[in-house]
């Protein structure tokens, strides 16, 4: 099978996205120093004959001292058709080739007063024969914590805005209203996090602007997260702390099962099960009716803090 590959797009955005990767697992390599795990990589390509053609890097650190597991991947694939996941807002790129290209990301920090955190930023390319290709982005950042820090959810936002400022000063609270509609298990009617930017199927500014968005998002990501993982990463916590860490983290995988259109395209196209489930936490747990005491920081989390709120 033949790629598809719209002429003069692809090759500035995989330059981009490889480097982001690099960047990112870097300064993560930083964090768990000297004595933290070493973070492997693992490039891949998709075997002849596949539903998919197309190849990838992923990185991860596993079992470190500062986190449980961060992965972070790059794929960039294309198919002869798009999945249904893909096309619900553009029925008439139904049954179009495709090329999909981005960097996900979830690290899930050992200590439980350090957020999880999520990243991707993506571009895909779709056209029938003899059409012009049509290009649209997608991603963003949102944070999950398990104990609450006001600080924290100000700093991340503020830097979200930041990020977007340059392009209009609508996108914000365009995108920050998108997060928490989007990052939310509607059947338990609870936020994911506390939110941030999301954004998808963006085309409306055309491909230059759509990839300068694209691009300050990924460069934002650090300067939003580290800064967080430096100040509560050698908070002490007990047994407590970690259970309640764990319960929360069955939350997270409920969202990506059931909720996250990024699983599902992954899924339904064919696409590297090892890298789609790359977000998935080491351990999690699930309680029946679990129940937390009133006034705890346990509770002030789904009370307060897990609620859709301006921040800044």
């Amino acid at each position: 099978m033949s790629r598809f590959n719209p002429a003069g797009t692809v090759q500035p955005v995989r330059s981009y996205l490889v480097g982001l990767q690099a960047r990112i697992m870097n300064a993560l390599q930083e964090v768990e120093g000297e004595g933290g795990a070493r973070a492997i990589s693992d490039a891949w390509e998709k075997a002849p004959g596949d539903k998919l053609q197309g190849n990838g890097i992923t990185r991860i650190i596993e079992g470190g001292l500062v986190f449980e597991r961060a992965g972070c991947g790059f794929s960039d694939v294309s198919g002869p058709q798009l999945p249904p996941s893909a096309t619900q807002h553009r029925p008439e790129l139904a049954g179009a080739p495709f090329e999909a290209m981005g960097v996900s990301l979830v690290f899930h920090p050992r200590n439980p007063y350090v957020p999880t955190v999520h990243m991707n930023v993506r571009m895909i390319a779709a056209g029938h024969a003899g059409q012009e290709p049509v290009c649209w982005f997608g991603g963003g950042m949102d944070l999950t914590p398990y104990y609450g820090f006001e600080e924290d959810a100000v700093h991340f936002h503020r830097v979200c805005r930041d990020a977007l400022a340059p392009f209009g000063d609508e996108l914000y609270p365009r995108f920050k209203s998108w997060c928490d509609e989007y990052f939310c298990n509607k059947h338990r009617g609870e936020q994911r996090g506390i939110g941030g930017i999301f954004f998808d199927d963006f085309s409306e500014l055309g491909f230059e602007q759509g990839f300068a968005i694209l691009q300050s998002v990924g460069d934002a990501f650090l300067t939003a997260y580290l800064p967080i993982v430096q100040a509560r990463k050698n908070m002490p916590y007990g047994e407590r702390e970690r259970a309640f860490q764990l319960y929360r983290r069955g939350r997270y995988v409920e969202f990506n099962l059931v909720w996250d259109r990024g699983t599902h395209f992954g899924l339904q196209s064919g696409g590297r099960t090892e890298s789609i489930l790359l977000s998935m936490p080491p351990q999690a747990a699930w309680s029946y009716r679990h129940k937390v005491p009133a006034g705890s920081p346990e509770e002030r989390l789904t009370s307060h803090f897990l609620k859709p709120r301006s921040w800044i």
